[in-house]
Parts: structure tokens; sequence; C-alpha cells
């Protein structure tokens, strides 16, 4: 990931999740425990949150681990990190600093990745999109899961249009207003908009090399869920 999103994101982590809250009317929350609850159902010991920035997914992940599974939480942001530790779930949370697309961990030795509201951060282009989830691929044991939680492009054209004028509007305004990153938000409203619909998104997750690939459509198609198995 390159060093301008790195620096957009260091400029953001006090106030980032209030604003998430505040932009969705607190959709995210809703529909990150709704992710970790899926995530979990597959059970294994070795469970990894991606982009983990503040660490929300990362410590919804432990609210449905059994005893055992330790759960690490990789970001490139060292500042994001640092606010994701002094959560209460930290002292359950292994956090590593590391570029998602060259993760530390052996082939075939991890039981889930789940990555909530961050790919779109990786969608440089197509090709980077792919080159990640290639890596989730590789690190994932056999019959390993990966879910993906992520806005979407809502299948009807009326309720897209209020979506993208929704971001249009709101988002650099709201989110420079409350964190002071004009950068930020400015850079976060145009990723929004030029993600995929989720059928497209599946066949991206199937070419890193997963199969039975399913998603669910949330909130009027606004945001989706996918799932994808090794």
């Amino acid at each position: 990931m390159n060093k301008g999103i790195q620096k957009i994101f260091a400029e953001v982590p006090r106030t980032y999740e209030l604003v998430n809250h505040v932009l969705t009317l607190g959709m995210d929350i809703v529909c990150r425990r709704k992710a970790a609850r899926l995530a979990a159902e597959g059970g294994g010991i070795r469970w990894l949150d991606a982009c983990s920035g503040t660490g929300e997914m990362a410590a919804n992940l432990c609210r449905f681990s059994q005893n055992g599974t330790r759960i690490f939480a990789a970001d490139f942001s060292l500042p994001m990190l640092k606010m994701a530790a002094q959560k209460k779930a930290a002292k359950e949370i292994r956090f590593i600093i590391s570029d998602v697309r060259s993760l530390p961990f052996p082939d075939n030795s991890l039981d889930l990745i789940t990555i909530s509201f961050a790919t779109r951060n990786l969608n440089t282009n197509r090709e980077a999109l792919i080159a990640h989830l290639t890596e989730f691929c590789r690190v994932l044991r056999p019959g390993g899961r990966f879910v993906n939680l992520e806005t979407s492009q809502p299948k009807y054209r009326l309720i897209r249009w209020i979506m993208h004028l929704y971001v249009k509007l709101s988002v650099r305004r709201i989110g420079a207003m409350i964190s002071g990153s004009k950068a930020g938000y400015a850079y976060l409203s145009q990723t929004v908009p030029r993600f995929y619909e989720a059928e497209e998104f599946a066949d991206i997750i199937k070419q890193a090399g997963f199969g039975k690939v399913e998603f669910k459509r949330m909130f009027f198609g606004v945001i989706a869920l996918h799932r994808g198995v090794k």
C-alpha cells in the first residue's frame, strides 16, 4: 500500500470509529457483529483480522471465539494499531505491523481471515486487489475461510444514486469536520463509488483461488458480506 494512504491513516485514528459510526448511522457496528458471528461459525484456532485498523472486527471476533483461539490483527499503520491496543479485548489479540500483500505467516497456517471496510483501500486496481486476496488464500489452510465486509453498489439504480449522492455530500465534509483530516476523507469518499458490485467482487474472490463463494447484501445493498473457502 502506498505511502500516501499510510499517511492518511496516520491522521485519523483518534476519531476513526466515531466518524464511521456517524456516517453509517451505526450500520457498521451491526454489520461487523454479524460478520464476526458468521466468521466464527467455522471454528479453527488461528484467526487473522487483516487491515484491522483500530481493531473493531478483531474485538468482535474475541466475543465469538472459543478458548485457545489465537486472534491476530494486522495493519500497516502503527497509529491505528496503537488505538486498537487500548481496547478491553486487546489482551486477547496479537498485533502485527504488516502490509497485507506480504503477510508474515507460512502457507496453509490460518483457519480464518476477516477484513472489514478496508478492501476498498486495496483496490488501487483490479490486479492489485486480486494479488492481495491471493495472499490471503496462500496463508489459509485448505478449508479455511475468508470473510469480507465492505460497501457495495446497490442493485437498484435509485438506491445507488441516493447512496452516491450521500457519500458525495457527507463523507468529506463530516469526516473532515470531526477528524480534522480533509485529505483523509476526500480520499475515502472516492473509494466508495468505485468499488465493485457484489456479483463482480464474488468473481474477483474466485479469481484469487477461493471456492464456495457466497454473499449477502445488507441494508438495501449498500453493504455486502462475502464468504469464500480455500
